[in-house]
C-alpha cells in the first residue's frame, strides 16, 4: 500500500523510510531517520520539517493541522502508537508508546479497548531531552523545560525534571537501517 505523496516528501540520502508508512502533504526527512511501516506523516496545512537521526515507530501519527512548519530536531523517537501535534520538538526526546488522540486532534481519546492514550498536543513544544511516558496526554500551552518527565496516566499525570538525559539511538538506527530493508520496500532519497 504506497499511499505517499512523491511529488511533496523529500527524503535525505540515508533515511529509511519504508514505503508501507503514510506520508502526506509537505514533508523534509533527514537523514539516517528511520520510519516504520503504517507510521503516519500528515502535513494538513503547513509542513512538517524532521530533522536526522529520528526514530519513527508503528502507528505514529504526526500531525501538522496549522498553517505554520512544524519542525522536529534531531535524535528523537517516537514509540509505536504515539500521536504529536506539537509545532515543535527539540532535540533528544522520546514520547513513549500508546498515544493518539480524539476531538478534532485536540486531546486524547480512549481506543477500542478503552485504555487512555499519551498525546502532545499543539500548543505544548518540546525542547531537549524531554520524556513524555506512556499514556500520558499533554496539552500545556507552553515550551517544556529541558530534561522534562511525564509520568502516570490518565487524569494522574505527573511531571518532573530529569536530571539524566535519554540515551542516544545511533545502534538502534544503525540496526534498522540494515533490517527494514531486508523486510520491506524502501523509498528511494529524493533531492
Amino acid at each position: 500500500m504506497d499511499s505517499l505523496t512523491l511529488s511533496t516528501a523529500k527524503i535525505a540520502n540515508g533515511a529509511i523510510v519504508c514505503c508501507e508508512c503514510d506520508l502526506q502533504g509537505d514533508i523534509t526527512i533527514g537523514s539516517r531517520t528511520v520510519i516504520h511501516p503504517r507510521a503516519k506523516i500528515i502535513a494538513l496545512s503547513g509542513p512538517i520539517i524532521i530533522g536526522e537521526n529520528n526514530i519513527i515507530e508503528e502507528q505514529v501519527q504526526i500531525i501538522n493541522s496549522s498553517e505554520t512548519t512544524m519542525v522536529i530536531g534531531n535524535n528523537n523517537v517516537f514509540e509505536v502508537d504515539c500521536h504529536v501535534e506539537s509545532k515543535f520538538i527539540g532535540d533528544n526526546n522520546i514520547v513513549e508508546s500508546k498515544g493518539s488522540n480524539k476531538e478534532s486532534l485536540a486531546t486524547v481519546f480512549h481506543n477500542a479497548s478503552s485504555s487512555v492514550l499519551a498525546f502532545v498536543g499543539r500548543q505544548t513544544s518540546l525542547s531537549n531531552g524531554c520524556v513524555i511516558g506512556a499514556k500520558c496526554e499533554v496539552l500545556v500551552a507552553e515550551t517544556l523545560q529541558e530534561g522534562s518527565l511525564f509520568y502516570g496516566a490518565g487524569s494522574d499525570v505527573k511531571r518532573r525534571v530529569q536530571s539524566d538525559k535519554p540515551s542516544a539511538q545511533g545502534a538502534q538506527i544503525e540496526f534498522l537501517s540494515k533490517v527494514l530493508p531486508n523486510y520491506h520496500r524502501i523509498r528511494k532519497p529524493l533531492g
